[in-house]
């Protein structure tokens, strides 16, 4: 078996298209990082406990960059 480097397959996200992700993490450049199905997307402005809707702005062999659309953070309830 071979596990070369381009053997990346298909990826979970899609430029372009939106998503609903948590954000778990902040990277070193201070982004959001979120994951889908364990594929890192890098959210720009983006904070820990965040539930936010984003759109993938670029999509990477290994991870993926995106924008927030709509995002509130765990301690603003909205439904008010």
């Amino acid at each position: 078996m071979s596990y070369g480097r381009r053997d990346f397959g298909p990826k979970p996200v899609e430029a372009g298209k939106e998503y609903d992700v948590q954000i778990t993490e902040i990277s070193r450049k201070g982004d959001g990082i979120a994951r889908i199905q364990g594929f890192v997307i890098f959210v720009k402005d983006g904070k820990v406990g965040q539930n936010a809707k984003i759109r993938i702005s670029q999509v990477g062999n290994r991870f993926a960059t995106a924008e927030i659309v709509n995002g509130t953070t765990p301690a603003t309830d909205s439904s008010s």
